[in-house]
């Protein structure tokens, strides 16, 4: 059953839903804002089956033909609008989506609910379009916006919406679903502590054998940094480049996490604030060797890499410019 209660903790947006489908005020629009594997579809999934549960009693009920259409993915009422271009959610696209198409009635529903996945990546235009569905929609449709970043919506967007975040659950919350889901013990810890609450990170991460190897590079590179030649840091970046390009975020994420250690050390001295307690003397070592300036440009380095790669600067000279300040750093 898809009900919000199958939501891991975050108990405010629970509440919020609880409280709006007993007392039905329902908005036409919702903002749903947090990051990749969050859990936001699950929840837009969840409060759309419940809207269009037929049930007279307890909703969803996970046996109608609304919810089992639902939950197979195939209501014609919850439509999931696409963009063609990996980094822009276009006007068009969101007019033939969503605009025109919020005119045609609900097929049997009460309501015709449209979730905009990666809402980040609609373009101000495409945003405009859709405000005025938003401002003035059809009794029955409900705009659900998934983004990692409400803020960056316009202010027009995010004034007439409720705006709901999705919290990082606990590690024993994480750990718990990781067991009931099958994942072997021996990647669980792993995946918790590089997932920092993020359910769906997680799993993907104990499913990947690259995600692993990955790693695995990575720590090598950081146990070494302070002794790396050129030659094989370039030996090193050829290899990311050829085998995990594709995974440019997990390995930004992990540099991200490993620095934070070393930051932490150095001002701390306690290994039990550290994510990689195990790699306690490569982190020690470099907290010893670089500076709170050094450690601090690192991490910022960390962010303008991931600028240049959304602007479509090539992967092996994003990380080669971060690397050599880790080197410069390590020195």
């Amino acid at each position: 059953m898809l009900g919000i209660n199958s939501l891991i903790e975050n108990a405010p947006v629970k509440e919020y839903f609880t409280h709006a489908f007993q007392s039905g005020r329902i908005s036409h629009s919702y903002i749903i804002g947090g990051e990749d594997g969050c859990g936001k579809m699950t929840l837009a999934k969840a409060v759309a089956q419940t809207l269009l549960c037929e049930s007279e009693g307890e909703r969803p009920c996970g046996r109608c033909s609304a919810c089992v259409r639902a939950e197979a993915g195939t209501h014609p009422d919850i439509l999931f609008p696409t963009h063609e271009k990996p980094s822009v959610f276009g006007v068009d696209e969101v007019r033939r989506q969503v605009v025109d198409d919020c005119e045609i009635r609900p097929f049997d529903g009460r309501y015709k609910i449209y979730i905009l996945d990666e809402g980040e990546k609609l373009s101000t235009e495409a945003q405009n379009a859709l405000l005025k569905t938003i401002e003035e929609p059809p009794e029955y449709v409900i705009v659900m916006i998934l983004t990692e970043n409400p803020d960056g919506l316009l202010d027009t967007i995010r004034s007439r919406s409720v705006t709901l975040r999705m919290s990082p659950v606990s590690a024993e919350a994480e750990t718990k679903y990781l067991r009931e889901h099958g994942v072997p013990e021996d990647r669980i810890d792993t995946a918790v502590r590089f997932s920092q609450g993020n359910i769906g990170r997680a799993m993907r991460m104990a499913a990947s054998d690259d995600f692993a190897a990955m790693t695995d590079l990575l720590l090598q590179m950081l146990r070494n940094a302070d002794h790396l030649s050129f030659e094989v840091l370039l030996q090193d970046i050829t290899e990311f480049e050829k085998k995990y390009k594709l995974s440019a975020g997990d390995i930004l994420s992990f540099l991200r996490l490993w620095f934070r250690d070393v930051l932490l050390f150095k001002a701390e001295g306690d290994p039990n604030v550290c994510i990689f307690q195990d790699e306690y003397a490569a982190i020690s070592r470099m907290a010893r060797h670089m500076s709170y300036h050094g450690i601090s440009h690192i991490l910022d380095q960390i962010t303008v890499t991931e600028q240049r790669l959304a602007a479509n600067v090539s992967f092996g000279l994003s990380m080669e410019l971060l690397w050599m300040s880790i080197l410069d750093a390590a020195e």
